[in-house]
């Protein structure tokens, strides 16, 4: 036999303590946790209440308040139900409110006398608005990052297709393809540590600079806006970024101790209120800086991938002693204090 007693049974009451301590201690327990008790007996009426609050409290005493109709007939039916059956019932409710939807759940218990039989119905209501706000906010914020998720891995695709199309060598497209995933790695660092907000434009470009040995501080001049960019127009600029950076580092300004680059940002009259982004890179080459002339994936990346996928324009021009990459980016890439 066992003889461990029942979870909620009242153990070690002392002697001295007296119902009414109890009962206080109860009260006070009941309010501080927000927990509404209605005592009812078969035929419905109300024999006691605690803590009943808006929207359980009317003066009806009908115990279903000022609920909407069909809400408190849904209550009503289960209340009748426990009294037949003996079998307790749960339900989740939403109850409009100024301030949207206010969620409760309800336990509806029999209380079974000496003999079994039900005497009375124990209805219990706990506000669960803020759980309920809280999950929510989660579903959204896990359908968002699937969907950048998805994003993002459609970009690594076109990527990896597009290495390989201009690779020689397995070699060639692992060292090709490995640079351009740590570029979008650090893009994407930023982009998270802003709660997927986006990132600012001069520490993005700072970043892919500085990926390469170069001391933005000394290897970098920007100058202008920093406007804040979107995470789609982050990803993207930054390997736009990524792939002038190593071609710096190969041939141009990069490869030399005192070489630098010149990184401007200025917003254009685009329309009226909506004014666009205009990024140019710039850097003086010397005549032992060989550019390649053949067509490879960083020339690609920057005049049709990364502007098409901004619904921007772009342009690069490699004369006999300057590099100029300008690119156009919408207004609804960025955001401006």
């Amino acid at each position: 036999m066992n003889d461990s007693p029942r979870s909620d049974e009242i153990i070690a009451l002392h002697p001295a303590e007296s119902g009414m301590q109890l009962g206080r201690a109860l009260l006070h327990a009941l309010h501080n946790a927000g927990i509404s008790v209605l005592y009812q007996d078969r035929e419905m009426k109300t024999v006691w209440a605690r803590n009943m609050r808006a929207p359980w409290a009317s003066d009806t005493g009908d115990g279903n308040g000022i609920l909407p109709p069909a809400q408190a007939e849904r209550i009503g039916a289960a209340k009748r139900n426990v009294i037949a059956s003996g079998n307790p019932e749960r339900l989740e409710l939403g109850v409009p409110a100024e301030d949207g939807i206010r969620w409760f759940q309800v336990w509806i218990d029999a209380d079974h006398g000496e003999s079994g039989a039900v005497q009375g119905v124990v209805t219990t209501m706990v506000e669960t608005t803020e759980q309920k706000r809280r999950e929510q906010t989660l579903k959204t914020l896990l359908r968002e990052v699937s969907h950048r998720s998805k994003n993002l891995l459609a970009i690594i695709q076109s990527i990896a297709t597009q290495t390989g199309r201009y690779s020689e060598t397995l070699g060639d497209f692992l060292t090709r393809f490995r640079g351009r995933l740590q570029s979008l790695a650090s893009s994407q660092d930023l982009v998270t540590s802003s709660n997927w907000r986006g990132a600012a434009l001069r520490e993005l470009v700072s970043g892919q600079v500085a990926r390469y040995g170069s001391d933005p501080k000394r290897s970098l001049r920007f100058e202008g806006e920093n406007p804040y960019l979107n995470p789609n127009a982050a990803l993207h600029i930054g390997l736009a970024m990524h792939e002038l950076a190593v071609n710096s580092v190969s041939y141009g300004a990069l490869s030399r101790p005192d070489g630098f680059v010149e990184v401007t940002a200025k917003l254009t009259a685009a329309s009226a209120d909506k004014p666009a982004l205009s990024l140019t890179w710039a850097e003086a080459i010397g005549a032992r800086d060989r550019q390649p002339k053949e067509k490879r994936f960083g020339s690609v990346a920057l005049e049709r991938v990364v502007p098409t996928s901004l619904n921007g324009t772009a342009t690069l021009e490699i004369t006999g002693e300057r590099v100029e990459y300008r690119l156009v980016v919408p207004h609804g890439n960025f955001e401006t204090d």
